[in-house]
């Protein structure tokens, strides 16, 4: 059983048929790659999966489990977290406190027990700040915990991001464009950092991403998409060299551009 499965999904904004028939499945411990040139429809499809928008047609299951319309709340309770294109961290907070925030709600206490912060909410507060503290260890920035994260360079807020994320304890991890911004040492760093939660944590990754290097070299499997359409899936090697792909993102015949077969290449 597939742990998420798109189904035909479609979505029209304003007359406007931004995705189309989108059909894909993610299996458990997988890192999925999701690639298309800018406008092709990746980040529609993203914010369809969390909740965000809602389909016209087509279904999204997690698990078996229609959750096609439910809300983001209900969509991140049923184990799915993601991170965003542009860094959505608090910058005044530190950074241990920007980890701890995303496990409020699995506090075993409410709003009198944190007024009064009985036992039970020092409990809880001891339980979130182990975990963020291990997850903060697993990012290489526990030695920045007690740090502004406005003051940490971008790669390392790139990863506190994802660390926020995993607070929710999620099968499912969606990551929109990680590596955006980071040079290449630090790709490298974010490709080891991916392999490890699908390894360790038996996570499962979908990855929209325009650094095709990092995609090649961490990803199983890649489904591309232009224009809100399907166009390609199959392995990172296959994809790496259809013709339709490399017209995408090239805008011309590929046997007229001698780049072309290096997509994602060193």
């Amino acid at each position: 059983m597939s742990l998420l499965r798109l189904e035909g999904v479609g979505k029209v904004f304003g007359g406007l048929r931004a995705v189309s028939g989108v059909s894909w499945q993610v299996e458990r411990a997988e890192i999925f790659g999701l690639i298309g040139p800018n406008g092709a429809g990746k980040t529609t499809v993203f914010n369809l999966i969390t909740g965000v928008y809602r389909p016209e047609e087509g279904r999204i299951l997690l698990s078996d489990r229609d959750i096609t319309g439910e809300g983001p709340a209900q969509i991140a309770a049923r184990g799915i977290a993601r991170t965003f294109q542009n860094i959505r961290i608090f910058g005044s907070m530190t950074v241990l406190e920007n980890v701890m925030v995303a496990g409020q709600k699995q506090g075993k206490g409410g709003l009198l027990s944190s007024l009064f912060r009985t036992r039970v909410f020092d409990e809880d507060e001891a339980r979130l700040e182990k975990r963020a503290r291990e997850l903060l260890e697993f990012f290489g920035l526990d030695g920045q915990a007690r740090e502004e994260a406005a003051s940490l360079p971008y790669g390392s807020q790139r990863r506190l991001e994802i660390a926020r994320a995993l607070m929710l304890g999620p099968e499912l991890l969606l990551l929109d464009e990680p590596a955006a911004g980071l040079n290449s040492s630090e790709a490298e760093v974010l490709t080891g950092l991916l392999r490890q939660l699908r390894q360790e944590l038996k996570l499962s990754l979908v990855l929209v991403e325009h650094n095709m290097a990092v995609v090649m070299q961490v990803c199983d499997r890649v489904h591309v998409m232009d224009h809100g359409e399907t166009i390609a899936e199959g392995l990172p090697s296959e994809v790496q060299n259809d013709p339709k792909v490399l017209t995408a993102y090239l805008g011309a015949d590929p046997n007229e551009q001698g780049e072309a077969r290096h997509l994602g290449g060193h």
